[in-house]
């Protein structure tokens, strides 16, 4: 489903933006790191200083009423050429534990080093469970 071409340009970008929706269907959409392994794509919910109650978090309520999300990772330039996006649509589930709960962790913390310093390990992970992946425009990096 996730091409080859679409994970390296996943792989080579650091941010990505998360598209949830509430029951009646409003969206809300924000910043997330992520990781990618496989057909699936994985955000975790990282310490907030004011928010102890991570239950309370629009992404995870809406992900409750509503697990059908979308993430878009894209790269901009001044030159047009050289736009490109993938976009992962899918069902989001919340791991509060367990084995596949602690690999995206480890795999969160490798890709970003900021994450090595937070202790992550009790806190919830979005895991999408990748349906479709649409691509456009320059997805392979240019040649040197």
């Amino acid at each position: 489903m996730i091409g080859p071409e679409q994970h390296a340009f996943l792989d080579s970008k650091r941010i990505g933006h998360l598209a949830t929706a509430d029951a009646a269907g409003a969206p809300h959409v924000i910043p997330v790191c992520y990781a990618v392994r496989g057909e699936a794509a994985y955000i975790t919910i990282d310490a907030k200083p004011k928010e102890a109650n991570f239950t309370r978090m629009k992404r995870l309520r809406n992900i409750a009423a509503n697990p059908q999300v979308a993430l878009v990772v894209d790269h901009y330039d001044e030159d047009w050429s050289r736009l490109g996006w993938v976009l992962l649509r899918g069902a989001a589930e919340i791991l509060a534990d367990g084995a596949e709960h602690d690999a995206a962790q480890a795999l969160l913390r490798d890709r970003y080093p900021q994450y090595r310093a937070m202790a992550l390990e009790t806190l919830p992970v979005i895991a999408i469970r990748v349906t479709r992946a649409t691509g456009w425009g320059r997805l392979a990096a240019p040649a040197n």
